[in-house]
């Protein structure tokens, strides 16, 4: 608010104001000066049992008159604020523009430009910082900014000045435990006055919040800066991705709290509030992260389980475990749904590439397989390798259909590539305990020429042993074993079969 008047406050917005022997706390909120104008200024607290407001101030001073500060010299700065070369630029002239800005008799506009002449460039900067200590009127240093911009006297120096004296006040009033509402309106009297940083205001805010502990006030904030639609504004680039609802995101993610980002976003939704779209991503992300920290805890306690370290999860348990992610798949086809509804199509190719990686990560390969189509159809190519992982998935699971559709593409790619998906198709198996499936892949590999890898080869043939009672896969494993030997990969085997009700053994060397 770029008003002649400046910036006033109300009621509500106290600034304590004390003797330097005394702590002050400064809290903000915004109201009109007076009912007729749309100014706006900072109200000031003298004492705990005596308040005033900057009006009444100005009209106490026309009435009392010259009041008598003692000796101009008697204004003092923070030592911590400046430093002896600072003192000697400290003239008359910048004694006297503090007093007239304390009587508050006329308009801080007013006084500074009677006085530009007689006020270097750091003693504008050193009135600044003196109306920002604490017990000091923060208002008049506000005003003071605004001129300074509206003179076009603020380089860079006095930026970086003003923006430091800024975030203390903000720092204040979170560590304070303010309502969220102050923050935001000295928020937006830093933009008013013409206040830009080379970063985001509001995720320094969130980071203040987030570093004093006050999860809930971080949320808070948050829904008040959407709430009031000013993110971008305060921010100043409305290209800028993730908004505050997408940082406050990552900062969840940054600690591992994958579900309650998702949750925060989908939330804030439900609030009635418009988190932009890469909110939605960031949110869609965390979804793919928590899936992928889930599947890697099961796979642990498989392979505990497998070790005999703990039971098998009894039936109430696996229900909950295949609860907790179909909630987690839910999530993320909630967020998928918003984007697209609510945005155009540019944004489809990312949705369905999210989309992609959740269900890998949870293991469904028709859904995955969809998915990969869906980004081919929006203009959008999945890796290669992408590609061989669903085709993993589907083998380990028995996927028929998806199986033939997604190596209708091998025979357009060249050999290298073509023995790459047919690992991942022979690992797919093999997973899936498809012994059967997985030897034909082997023989299919080296009739291309094509040797599998050693493990594989292993893996396949242990299989296979182990299930050799079972009809149909002794004719399967001696298949296999002839044509490992014709191609030097494994030397001569025996082959035996033991007739309990005979005694007899019979051998034979492949």
């Amino acid at each position: 608010m770029a008003s002649i008047g400046g910036i006033a406050a109300v009621g509500n917005l106290w600034l304590t104001n004390c003797s330097s022997s005394k702590q002050c706390i400064f809290l903000a909120t915004l109201k009109p000066r007076n009912p007729s104008s749309s100014h706006t200024g900072i109200s000031i607290r003298d004492n705990p049992n005596y308040y005033y407001s900057v009006h009444e101030r100005r009209i106490s001073s026309k009435i009392i008159g010259h009041r008598n500060l003692g000796t101009l010299k008697s204004v003092q700065l923070d030592a911590a604020c400046i430093t002896s070369e600072d003192e000697d630029e400290m003239g008359e002239g910048f004694f006297e523009a503090i007093e007239e800005l304390e009587r508050m008799a006329r308009e801080p506009s007013d006084v500074l430009e009677e006085m530009n002449e007689k006020l270097s460039a750091r003693e504008l900067q050193l009135v600044l910082v003196y109306f920002a200590q604490e017990g000091r009127d923060s208002w008049c240093a506000l005003e003071v900014f605004e001129w300074l911009k509206k003179e076009n006297r603020v380089d860079k120096e006095t930026m970086e000045l003003m923006v430091s004296i800024m975030c203390t006040w903000v720092k204040k009033l979170i560590e304070g435990k303010n309502e969220v509402e102050d923050v935001v309106d000295l928020l937006v009297d830093m933009d008013c006055v013409g206040l830009k940083t080379s970063f985001s205001m509001v995720e320094k805010v969130i980071s203040l919040y987030w570093e004093a502990g006050e999860r809930d006030g971080t949320v808070l904030f948050v829904k008040e800066v959407l709430r009031r639609g000013i993110s971008m504004r305060l921010d100043g680039d409305e290209g800028k991705k993730g908004g505050p609802a997408g940082y406050l995101a990552w900062k969840m993610m940054e600690e591992g709290k994958y579900r309650d980002a998702a949750k925060l976003v989908i939330h804030l939704k439900e609030c009635g509030l418009k988190p932009d779209v890469y909110s939605y991503l960031i949110a869609m992300t965390a979804v793919v992260k928590e899936l992928n920290e889930f599947a890697k805890s099961l796979r642990k306690l498989k392979s505990f389980t497998k070790a005999n370290l703990v039971a098998q999860l009894d039936p109430q348990s696996l229900h909950l475990v295949q609860d907790y992610q179909n909630n987690l798949l839910s999530d993320g086809l909630h967020l998928s749904n918003c984007i697209l509804q609510e945005w155009g199509p540019q944004f489809h190719g990312v949705v369905h590439e999210r989309l992609l990686a959740m269900y890998i990560c949870a293991g469904r390969g028709s859904e995955a397989e969809r998915q990969l189509w869906e980004m081919k159809l929006v203009g959008k190519e999945a890796d290669a390798d992408l590609y061989d992982i669903v085709l993993a998935i589907c083998a380990s699971q028995g996927e028929t259909g998806s199986i033939g559709r997604l190596m209708a593409r091998v025979d357009c790619v060249g050999a290298l590539r073509r023995k790459k998906t047919l690992s991942w198709l022979l690992r797919g198996y093999v997973k899936g305990g498809h012994f059967k499936k997985a030897a034909e892949t082997v023989v299919k590999m080296l009739d291309l020429g094509f040797f599998p890898e050693l493990l594989d080869r292993v893996a396949v043939m242990q299989g296979l042993s182990r299930r050799i009672q079972l009809q149909g896969n002794v004719d399967t494993y001696l298949t296999l074993c002839k044509r490992l030997s014709d191609a030097g990969l494994i030397g001569p085997a025996l082959v035996y079969v033991h007739m309990r009700k005979h005694k007899l053994w019979v051998i034979k060397m492949l």
